[in-house]
């Protein structure tokens, strides 16, 4: 039987190892010179009502003047749409540079009911809330265990996870299996999802619509490959080369001088109750 937490923890060092390996994280804060191009691709992203939205939107309605707990907020979306309908909202992010577009946004929007906690989950302590959130800020974590205990002690009502769900014919997952012999190449849904029915949770789950992510661009085959390989931690290891560039070049379509990938995942909000 797999054992669903030590993937999640093996899959989220490696994750770390090859996001550590790009020169544009190096700095102490990497989102410096990255955050507003995160919150554009957000606002993109956001251009249409999707059913996660909706789903937290009606939560909140019918619980008027609940608290809840943004873990990382990043630059403020959720934890501003939740303002709008909760009596308050904690937001924790550990990014200075985040959290100032954040407070930007606050302040243009004149929200003054989201407090920001500067910190990264769970090493941090914050008094309960009805509802505690997370938006893909969980795959940095390895001990996912300890993420979610926290989440659980911390709310009064309900958890939710807004998670990644790889497609199982995904570029990926494919060069995964051929890799490791397992489809997943970094942390996500599928295995949180078995992670959370081995810690006695059962959870909800809505898998959102609109379907699919914006896709990724290179601009050639072997950044491609490059990149593929940063992935699976394989850099130096030439081994698998020739069927990765098969797969990439059969997959990936040219326009207008890039390489796109085909989109590979899709989200799930996946949330119980507090018993």
């Amino acid at each position: 039987m797999t054992n669903w937490l030590k993937l999640w923890d093996e899959l989220a060092q490696i994750h770390s190892r090859a996001f550590s390996r790009k020169k544009e994280h190096h700095a102490k804060d990497h989102w410096k010179h990255r955050a507003r191009d995160f919150d554009a691709m957000v606002k993109k992203k956001w251009e249409h009502l999707d059913s996660s939205r909706g789903y937290i939107i009606s939560v909140l309605k019918e619980n008027p003047g609940a608290t809840v707990l943004d873990i990382g907020a990043g630059t403020g979306a959720w934890a501003l749409l939740m303002a709008g309908y909760a009596a308050r909202v904690t937001a924790v992010e550990p990014s200075d540079a985040m959290a100032e577009i954040l407070m930007e946004k606050m302040k243009t929007e004149k929200t003054d009911n989201i407090a920001i906690i500067k910190g990264e989950w769970p090493r941090i302590s914050v008094e309960p809330h009805d509802y505690v959130f997370a938006s893909h800020s969980m795959y940095g974590a390895s001990d996912v265990r300890a993420f979610i205990n926290k989440m659980i002690e911390t709310a009064r009502k309900a958890c939710f996870l807004l998670m990644r769900v790889p497609f199982a014919d995904a570029v990926m997952a494919k060069a995964a299996m051929h890799v490791w012999g397992q489809p997943y190449d970094s942390p996500n849904f599928q295995i949180a999802y078995n992670a959370l029915l081995d810690m006695g949770v059962y959870p909800h789950v809505r898998m959102e619509s609109p379907a699919g992510w914006p896709p990724w661009e290179n601009n050639s085959i072997d950044e491609a490959l490059a990149d593929l390989k940063n992935r699976l931690d394989i850099g130096e290891n030439n081994k698998h080369d020739d069927f990765l560039k098969n797969l990439l070049s059969g997959a990936l379509k040219e326009n207008n001088g890039k390489f796109v990938w085909p989109t590979g995942n899709q989200s799930a909000l996946v949330y119980w109750e507090k018993l």
